[in-house]
């Protein structure tokens, strides 16, 4: 009788241990656990300990962590007909953990599914130009789309970037040949800028030594003597006009007086 009744008492302890070990629950800072009781939804529980009703509640736990997703590389025709290979990351977290639950099954997928899809309709509805030098608002646009549907879920898309635009051979040749031709064209409108500048420089210098012939024979004088400073340098002395007319004026009154002299 004695033996039956220890049995009794220590087959009743182990099945008091285990009623305990599945009423004790004990879920993390970063994790929140929605409690079903006979398969309606409790609330959500945690962190910490915890004790629920065995073999009548369910515990499932859900993480609250930030999530981040790789959108693998999506085939995109853009607005203005170009095929581009493109690839994205999304952010997103847990905010509302009995709705993650509850209102959709995977969250995790179905967010993925949707970040894709999204990717693909927004993509295609821009052209080449606007999607590599407006990033920043497809990004913007993205994450609004995708956190608008994922908001019931109790999912909160807090980013969303365009990582890689893989452009086809044909198409990075052609915007190579753009890019040069672009430079080019620069090139030369700085250059005829420049030319122009220094036309109108040169003018202005003219005309202020057209008006002082001193100033016109000190630069003559200044250019000479940084000709003569280089060696193996032949240096041709000019001859000022007014230099000139001097002298044929001496001819000229040397030749009246010789006719004069052989008159008399």
């Amino acid at each position: 009788m004695n033996t039956a009744l220890l049995y009794g008492l220590g087959a009743a302890l182990l099945v008091a241990l285990v009623l305990l070990y599945l009423a004790i629950k004990i879920v993390n800072e970063y994790e929140r656990g929605v409690i079903f009781r006979l398969g309606r939804v409790v609330g959500a529980k945690g962190p910490g300990l915890f004790f629920i009703i065995p073999l009548i509640d369910r515990m499932v736990k859900v993480n609250l962590q930030t999530v981040t997703f790789d959108i693998p590389p999506q085939d995109v025709i853009t607005k203005d007909n170009v095929t581009l290979r493109v690839n994205a990351v999304a952010y997103f977290n847990v905010v509302d953990p009995v709705r993650a639950v509850v209102a959709v099954q995977q969250y995790l997928v179905a967010t993925s599914q949707i970040a894709q899809t999204t990717l693909r309709s927004v993509l295609g509805q821009v052209e080449l130009d606007d999607l590599l030098l407006k990033r920043d608002e497809i990004n913007t646009q993205l994450q609004q789309i995708i956190d608008g549907v994922t908001d019931p879920w109790g999912v909160k898309v807090t980013l969303v970037e365009v990582k890689d635009v893989e452009l086809p051979e044909t198409m990075r040749r052609a915007m190579g040949r753009q890019a040069e031709a672009e430079r080019e064209r620069r090139s030369k409108v700085i250059h005829a800028e420049g030319e122009r500048e220094a036309a109108a420089s040169l003018s202005t210098a003219a005309d202020v030594l057209d008006r002082s012939p001193g100033a016109m024979q000190l630069r003559l004088l200044s250019t000479m003597t940084d000709v003569a400073a280089e060696r193996n340098s032949t240096l041709i002395f000019p001859i000022p006009i007014e230099l000139l007319r001097f002298a044929q004026t001496r001819t000229d009154d040397r030749a009246s007086g010789a006719e004069s002299q052989s008159t008399d």
